[in-house]
């Protein structure tokens, strides 16, 4: 991989960091890559897109009862599928903005 290349993932990674910052408090939806489904309120994220929630439960609670009385969680990066927010807390304009920033100097 070339330094372009590294230097590319980087700026990728930190708009998507800058972005999940600014939902701290927020409810949200993680989804990780073993179908385990997490709501909480995002109390942190690091920029490995490493996520702390606070106040969570387990959508699936049936199906996995050994988690009911986890309050709080440490979800690590590499094992988020997906990350379901409310329409409500995006700000749509000035994630579009960035994205458009972001790809005018590439």
């Amino acid at each position: 991989q070339s330094t372009w290349g590294r230097s590319r993932l980087a700026t990728d990674s930190m708009l998507f960091f800058s972005f999940f910052k600014s939902l701290v408090g927020k409810d949200v939806v993680v989804e990780l890559k073993n179908d385990l489904s997490i709501k909480g309120k995002l109390h942190s994220v690091d920029q490995f897109l490493n996520f702390k929630l606070d106040d969570i439960t387990v959508l699936e609670p049936s199906k996995y009862p050994h988690l009911i009385s986890v309050k709080n969680c440490f979800i690590r990066g590499s094992v988020v599928r997906y990350v379901h927010l409310a329409a409500k807390d995006v700000e749509v304009d000035l994630l579009q903005d960035a994205t458009r920033r972001d790809t005018k100097y590439k």
